[in-house]
């Protein structure tokens, strides 16, 4: 009997003593890995239970990105890379230097630079190890001499509308009770406001982001200055602590601290958007904050802000119409995104996803597209009150005889449709037999 115990306690004892090896070993579990794609960058995020110990190295013939992990545990498969935006061609695991650990190939298309840092847990998120690769034949975005040149004048020009979807990618933004994630209303709705303006003779959308992927502040704004954007709206749903508060707002550049309890939230909102998305951001711009405190002191800022104010307080009287105002007058706020000098800039948010009732109706087609409406009416009906001297909206202000240089690719239609008038009106006016015609070829524009 003295015997059958003493077998038991050793037993135990080494049963208890592999399950603490074990987990002193292997500390950490890799939960999952999920890829974001976007047009400037590959983003692939791992979730971790715990903060990761890691180290990453390059190799060449073939370039290969290879991560450490420490301690730490695999996840049982490796996700496919999508091929749109692909910098990858694979993910795949390989033999650790070190026992317990785990070690990811990243097979590389071409030349990248690789961001590897870690993220503490915030929101829906736990732990994560963050890899953003950026390919060295791209362009930066930073604001440089290539994208703060002048406008090139040109006759009868189209107002270009660069519109932002907020939140994306590896940022959700807000989550509604039912789960509604931000990121994808703000989508529905910025493409429903680009179709409304491509549909209009003399202005042109240039949506900002296009799928589901993070784009960091200080580039959403360096993307609609490469685009010549003469206007930049960026769409949200609103949040807070309490299901309570309900309402569209339209918010402006203020230089300094928000005032309102809501206006504070939603900064604040902004900085974990911000953690959540793209902390190599706060740690790494340093450059273009020197480039921001001196050109909020450029004219040009007073110029955009007075702009953004006139056009906001359009948004607000035709919201009225569509959804009940949390704010009866545009709100200001220190947001990063409307920080641009050069380019007028307001940020709207289109209800509050924390209540039910409004998660519900930003969910619902037929409110999107009202808020769609509205966001454009105020835009186009400014700009046709207050059009730049070069734009097709000053010629027709001012019954100015139009003329139009056909440029490769134009046709009949397509100029019919993008001044408002007919292809037999064309046609007629400029004593046209056939629908051919050639580059460099003078027409006359008829009245709309």
């Amino acid at each position: 009997m003295r015997l059958f115990k003493y077998h038991t306690v050793v037993l135990y004892t080494v049963l208890l003593c592999l399950f603490i090896s074990t987990k002193v070993l292997a500390k950490n579990n890799m939960e999952g890995v999920r890829v974001w794609p976007s047009p400037e960058s590959t983003r692939v995020v791992f979730d971790m239970s715990s903060k990761p110990d890691f180290s990453y190295f390059m190799l060449k013939n073939p370039l290969r990105l290879v991560i450490d992990l420490q301690n730490t545990q695999q996840a049982k498969y490796l996700p496919s890379v999508p091929k749109k935006h692909n910098l990858i061609s694979k993910l795949r695991y390989s033999k650790p230097k070190k026992k317990n650990s785990t070690r990811v190939v990243f097979e590389l298309t071409g030349a990248v630079k690789p961001v590897v840092f870690a993220l503490a847990p915030t929101g829906p998120y736990k732990n994560r190890l963050v890899v953003d690769l950026y390919s060295k034949k791209q362009k930066s975005f930073s604001v440089d001499k290539s994208t703060a040149k002048k406008r090139t004048r040109t006759a009868d020009r189209d107002i270009i509308i660069a519109i932002d979807a907020g939140h994306g990618g590896e940022d959700p933004g807000s989550i509604g009770p039912a789960g509604t994630y931000e990121k994808n209303i703000t989508l529905q709705i910025a493409k429903r406001v680009a179709r409304l303006v491509d549909k209009e003779p003399g202005m042109k959308a240039r949506l900002i982001r296009t799928g589901d992927y993070y784009l960091k502040l200080n580039t959403r704004t360096a993307h609609a200055r490469k685009k010549r954007a003469d206007f930049f709206v960026s769409i949200h749903a609103d949040a807070f602590s309490s299901p309570g508060p309900n309402g569209t707002s339209v918010w402006v550049l203020s230089l300094r601290r928000a005032n309102s309890e809501i206006g504070k939230w939603l900064e604040d909102k902004e900085k974990h958007s911000q953690l959540l998305g793209g902390a190599a951001d706060l740690i790494k711009d340093t450059a273009n904050e020197k480039y921001l405190a001196k050109a909020l002191l450029d004219m040009s800022m007073d110029h955009s802000m007075k702009t953004a104010f006139q056009v906001a307080d359009e948004v607000v009287k035709e919201l009225k119409s569509v959804s009940k105002l949390h704010k009866k007058r545009p709100q200001a706020a220190n947001f990063g995104v409307l920080k641009s000098p050069d380019i007028p800039s307001i940020l709207v948010e289109t209800g509050f996803i924390s209540n039910p009732k409004e998660e519900r109706k930003l969910n619902t087609a037929q409110h999107q597209q009202r808020l769609a409406q509205a966001i454009f009416y105020s835009i186009r009906n400014y700009y046709k009150r207050n059009p730049p001297d070069d734009s097709l909206f000053a010629s027709l202000k001012n019954n100015k005889p139009l003329r139009h240089k056909v440029k490769s690719g134009e046709s009949l239609s397509v100029l019919a449709s993008r001044y408002g008038t007919t292809i037999s009106a064309l046609k007629k006016h400029n004593q046209l037999k056939k629908n051919t015609l050639y580059i460099g070829q003078i027409l006359m524009i008829p009245k709309a």
